[in-house]
């Protein structure tokens, strides 16, 4: 496992105020900490990727509750790669036929035997292919067991999660691993244990930050993805907007060569 230096030195001095000021200035700052403190894991990551996708892999992202804004930050989206798939847990869940009830909509993430579920979202998934998961505990069953199965099934996995969360909460997986214990490379979100950062009168804290920094890494990884594979003669395979004249034609062309192997949710 590789692990950067984590991102949360931003947030050791907490801002007072509770405004959109004070929220925009530390986000500001805990953007710029996580860039430069995560920078040579997102070239670790963003090499994986590349690999991937010059032996005709697939990025097979996913995210539960807020962090699925990370998967849809890597997966079909304009100015990021084509071969990318966002695995999301209600189609697993779905999938699994357990329902979707108010009580245990909560606590699916938690549920390990889910995760075969998930993994087979990733349509015909391939040993070149890399999985991106993202979770800001990192502790969850459905998590752990997803990314031991990516690990057992040979892929190399990418995580990215909040370490001052993580390394404060015990895992609910049977084995009691955390998230970023079994990754190759594990990328430090820098948000803070609870998410949250700025202060409530009486205690407490709102206003959370990590699917900020989560988007960041993401395009991050893209942009030295996309870099690496220009180094190596390769073009990059990269979505135009739809909203573009010309989009869907260049998009669907390129889509083709991936014909059975990506997902395309609205």
């Amino acid at each position: 496992m590789s692990q950067s230096e984590p991102g949360s030195p931003a947030l050791s001095e907490r801002p007072a105020e509770l405004s959109a000021a004070a929220y925009a200035a530390l986000a500001a700052q805990t953007v710029t900490v996580v860039a430069a403190a995560q920078a040579q894991g997102v070239a670790q990551a963003a090499r994986l990727l590349a690999d991937s996708v010059e032996a005709g892999g697939v990025i097979q992202a996913f995210g539960t509750g807020h962090s699925e804004a990370f998967a849809m930050e890597i997966a079909g989206r304009a100015g990021g790669l084509i071969p990318t798939n966002r695995l999301a847990l209600r189609d697993a869940v779905a999938a699994a036929g357990v329902g979707t009830d108010s009580e245990r909509a909560g606590r699916l993430e938690r549920d390990p035997s889910l995760a075969q579920h998930i993994y087979d979202l990733a349509l015909d998934a391939q040993p070149q292919d890399v999985f991106l998961i993202a979770s800001n505990s990192g502790g969850n069953g459905s998590i752990v067991e997803f990314a031991r199965l990516v690990r057992e099934r040979g892929h190399k996995l990418v995580a990215v999660t909040s370490m001052d969360h993580t390394t404060r909460v015990t895992s609910r997986h049977p084995s009691g691993l955390r998230l970023f214990e079994v990754a190759d490379v594990v990328l430090d979100n820098g948000a803070p244990y609870g998410d949250a950062v700025l202060p409530l009168p009486g205690g407490g804290s709102a206003c959370g930050i990590s699917s900020i920094t989560a988007a960041l890494l993401a395009q991050m990884m893209v942009a030295d993805t996309l870099a690496l594979l220009l180094e190596r003669g390769v073009t990059p395979p990269v979505y135009l907007s739809a909203n573009i004249p010309g989009g869907d034609e260049h998009n669907d062309e390129l889509e083709a060569r991936y014909a059975g192997r990506l997902r395309r949710l609205l």
